[in-house]
């Protein structure tokens, strides 16, 4: 059973998301902290970086945004095939400094880093996500019937105006063309907004669009994924959650007010402490640990305590599968971005390292976000990239 905790103190919101009692996620929101990822912006180009190919985007906050070539070009039908050379374009030919440019904040601004922006806009609602720059239609890759695939993206071009593309979320499987059309409507409409806005010289950089807020963009992606209930301990957070679920047509979660200290009755404490632990201990005795750089974030396997009965290769691999499963729990629970290194004890038997990526490609099939594994290096580590869900 999947279920929300949702914890008001003061101006901090804590978010608990547990699977069979089990913590899976949490996130801290908190009024005196800004985010910015989702935010879509009139930015002016402040100043341009050739070296880079590259430019500074002011858009109005504390810091100046960052966007790349790839980043600018509107269409990212350009950009979708890694193949495109960006050596044949100047970024001094797509921009200009002083320019006015409508930017979607990727990626938050975070210690001596600003933040990452693009043109390339994408409007998330509860089945579909508007690309209103772009021509393709794609489905998530989490849907794997190809039957389903192909009745969904056959839906979506048949619906979606002309030189718009669109992915398809998982929570649109089985999901027929009225209920697709009617999420489709009320994105086109928000993107509308956003390019009406009128400005002149004088009153731009702007903020046009103000994402959701961490709750808003947990509900719409959990509630139709087996979402049962939802505890929170504020009568006017009930109420909002509950008039956006009647909107939704949501009649069948379960919203409890629970005046209590949520994380303490849930007995949450201990699952919360380990999730911020340097070192995260397994039943066989082995341990994890989980160091994040600022370029980076490394996991290294130690079997410690574990001594098996078998030889070193099956010791070995005892200990990485159970790693395994932990590793992508942690990675999900801390909402770990970026790229991700993970140094497994070494596996000399090919069949071993497959059985060991079929047990952590498995795990990693229970995330919301987008996960590339790249494989093993020489040194037989092994890199993936992660986009977090919320900014850190």
């Amino acid at each position: 059973m999947k279920e929300l905790i949702i914890n008001i103190e003061e101006d901090v919101q804590k978010i608990f998301l547990l699977e069979d009692g089990i913590l899976t996620e949490k996130y801290i929101d908190s009024k005196y902290k800004k985010r910015l990822e989702g935010n879509i912006y009139i930015g002016k180009v402040q100043n341009i970086i050739p070296g880079l190919q590259a430019a500074f985007v002011n858009v109005g906050e504390n810091r100046n945004a960052f966007i790349h070539l790839k980043d600018v070009l509107i269409k990212r039908d350009v950009v979708k095939e890694n193949s495109y050379d960006f050596s044949e374009c100047d970024i001094r030919d797509v921009l200009k400094v002083g320019d006015p440019i409508i930017v979607e904040i990727k990626r938050d601004s975070y210690n001596k880093k600003g933040a990452r922006a693009s043109t390339h806009i994408n409007l998330p609602g509860r089945y579909l996500v508007l690309l209103p720059n772009a021509t393709f239609v794609t489905v998530s890759q989490k849907i794997e019937d190809s039957a389903e695939r192909e009745r969904l993206v056959d839906i979506v071009k048949s619906i979606i105006p002309e030189n718009m593309g669109a992915i398809i979320r998982t929570s649109a499987v089985g999901k027929e063309k009225e209920e697709l059309e009617q999420d489709l409507k009320g994105l086109l409409a928000k993107w509308e907004e956003i390019i009406s806005v009128e400005f002149n010289a004088s009153d731009f950089p702007k903020l046009i669009y103000k994402a959701n807020e961490i709750l808003d963009k947990l509900l719409v992606d959990v509630m139709d994924k087996g979402l049962q209930k939802i505890v929170v301990n504020s009568k006017e957070v009930q109420k909002k959650i509950l008039d956006k679920l009647n909107m939704w047509n949501k009649s069948d979660i379960e919203v409890i007010l629970d005046n209590r200290k949520l994380s303490e009755y849930y007995d949450l404490s201990k699952q919360i402490e380990v999730s911020e632990n340097r070192k995260i201990w397994l039943k066989s005795g082995g341990f994890i640990t989980i160091d994040k750089t600022e370029a980076l974030t490394a996991i290294d396997v130690n079997s410690a305590k574990f001594i098996g009965n078998d030889s070193l290769e099956d010791t070995a691999l005892a200990i990485n599968k159970e790693s395994a499963i932990e590793i992508a729990k942690q990675i999900r629970l801390r909402d770990i971005g970026g790229i991700i290194v993970i140094d497994f004890i070494d596996l000399k038997n090919d069949e071993n390292k497959r059985e060991l990526m079929n047990i952590f490609k498995q795990e990693l099939k229970k995330e919301r976000t987008k996960i590339q594994i790249e494989g093993f290096t020489k040194l037989n580590l092994l890199e993936l990239t992660r986009k977090h869900i919320c900014s850190e």
